[in-house]
């Protein structure tokens, strides 16, 4: 490669690697202030060996520190809680209820920890800045040490607001699991009973083993 395209190419990759640096502590700062928010979620989980593609669609809301409530309306009606101390996943149609701790989903459930800012992209991730996807940045990332559940992924960002409203994260056997978030409410008013779990009578509750 001639001199000055190496030279340009080094100038170049460095600019993109301190807008990425920047962006990620603008999207770090906007995690760590935010109180709540609410949205609607359109989730893909694409199967490496089969190419079969489900689609779920519900609402999320968040609260600080990391109560989240995350619940499908479709293709069936499913509940996951994670409360003060207890994850509650509540399947209706089974009459069925899991309870986890809060330790076992944060460190398993990969979507829920960039959702919570529980991933700090700064400190665990190594970011590039792909640049402008129509009105959001687009972020590509790969953990700083990798694990089964993230090798990379891609992030989207509306400039201002330095949320995540796009995810895509691909686990160690190419599976992939594919987020986007509309119709987000930030800094709301949520009550904390909106983080609990009475099981109706007669449901099962199961102490779960967490898998992704």
């Amino acid at each position: 490669m001639p001199r000055f395209f190496m030279g340009l190419f080094i100038v170049l990759t460095s600019v993109w690697c301190a807008q990425a640096a920047d962006l990620s502590d603008q999207i770090q700062k906007r995690y760590d202030t935010l109180q709540s928010f609410r949205g609607f979620f359109l989730q893909k989980l694409t199967n490496a060996s089969s190419r079969e593609v489900q689609e779920r669609l519900g609402s999320i809301t968040f609260k600080r520190p990391r109560f989240i409530r995350w619940e499908t309306t479709s293709p069936e009606n499913e509940l996951l809680i994670i409360g003060q101390d207890t994850v509650w996943e509540y399947f209706p149609a089974e009459e069925t209820v899991y309870r986890y701790s809060v330790e076992q989903v944060l460190s398993s459930k990969t979507m829920i920890r960039f959702l919570s800012g529980e991933a700090n992209l700064k400190d665990d991730f190594i970011v590039q800045d792909l640049g402008a996807d129509g009105e959001f940045r687009h972020l590509k990332i790969i953990p700083r040490e990798p694990e089964p559940n993230l090798v990379e992924g891609e992030l989207w960002v509306r400039p201002g607001q330095d949320m995540l409203e796009k995810i895509k994260l691909v686990d160690f056997f190419g599976n992939v699991n594919e987020l986007e978030l509309t119709g987000i409410e930030l800094d709301v008013e949520v009550s904390d009973k909106e983080f609990t779990l009475d099981p109706p009578k007669g449901t099962e509750v199961i102490e779960g083993l967490v898998g992704e």
